[in-house]
């Protein structure tokens, strides 16, 4: 395949594909830091790059240069990288694809992603992502999983998704994992839409242990819990600081998270408006 550039091919034990992309599914970087620090704590080997040149306008993902004492070392352009990761306590391999969303052929995109399923020998794909939403941060993260497999549903205590509207290449990538009849899985953390953080490591925390848990993977948190409660503590801090932020993030705590309805999550331009009406009557308009 054309738009794959293979570096290596080992051998993969029963392996799963892992897969998170940045962009739209990817509320303050909480998925796509999930798969990064997997990558880190497993020391996943690379196994293949997508061609980012048919799937990316470069005027919207635009590449970088990096420069080494002051002379163009090298064009950076949008990744889409698989990595493969050996976990010997329960003799199954994980192969990691760490992505971007892309702009153009997602058609085309995902079937080159279930080629790389196919040649590894995946068993199941289970893709990662994060939405903005009305949660405290005080909280432990709402995640939800579904899968479209009723078998795989009742076999891992899943959920169907209820959810209608705009989708990303996430929900694309598992529409077409079920019409390859590919079992595939989604994670999804909700994450609070008034902390404006580049990351959440509580979110990426709670993806990776229900990932471990759905799996069956040993994986020590060591330096993510610790930074989680960094994040909390920060958060804190800042909302105690503002008293309008700290009455809504009461009122947000007072209402019961777990019985919210996947169909009714708000989009991001509802929260917005919800905020700015809050904030409004506090201020007296």
């Amino acid at each position: 395949m054309d738009e794959l550039t293979w570096h290596d091919r080992p051998v993969l034990r029963r392996p799963v594909m892992v897969a998170a992309f940045e962009g739209w599914n990817d509320a303050t970087d909480a998925a796509s830091g999930a798969v990064t620090w997997l990558r880190r704590r497993w020391r996943a080997s690379r196994l293949a790059d997508i061609d980012p040149e048919e799937f990316y306008d470069f005027q919207v993902a635009r590449p970088s240069v990096r420069l080494v004492d002051g002379a163009t070392s090298r064009i950076i352009r949008p990744a889409n990288g698989f990595f493969a990761a050996h976990v010997e306590e329960v003799g199954r391999d994980v192969v990691l694809l760490a992505g971007i969303e892309p702009n153009l052929r997602w058609k085309k995109f995902c079937s080159t992603v279930l080629y790389v399923v196919r040649e590894t020998g995946c068993e199941m794909v289970v893709t990662l992502g994060a939405l903005l939403a009305d949660v405290p941060h005080t909280r432990p993260i709402r995640l939800t999983a579904t899968a479209t497999d009723r078998e795989l549903i009742e076999q891992l205590g899943l959920q169907h998704s209820r959810y209608e509207g705009p989708t990303g290449i996430v929900g694309v990538l598992h529409d077409a994992c079920r019409r390859e009849e590919m079992p595939s899985v989604s994670l999804w953390a909700s994450v609070p839409h008034y902390v404006a953080s580049a990351s959440n490591p509580k979110a990426t925390r709670a993806l990776v242990g229900r990932l471990a848990e759905l799996l069956g993977l040993p994986i020590g948190f060591g330096d993510l819990t610790q930074a989680a409660g960094a994040w909390e503590g920060q958060v804190n801090e800042l909302v105690a600081s503002d008293p309008d932020v700290s009455a809504y993030v009461r009122q947000l705590e007072e209402r019961d998270a777990d019985q919210v309805d996947e169909r009714d999550l708000p989009t991001g331009e509802m929260l917005a408006a919800e905020l700015e009406r809050f904030l409004r009557e506090q201020r007296g308009g």
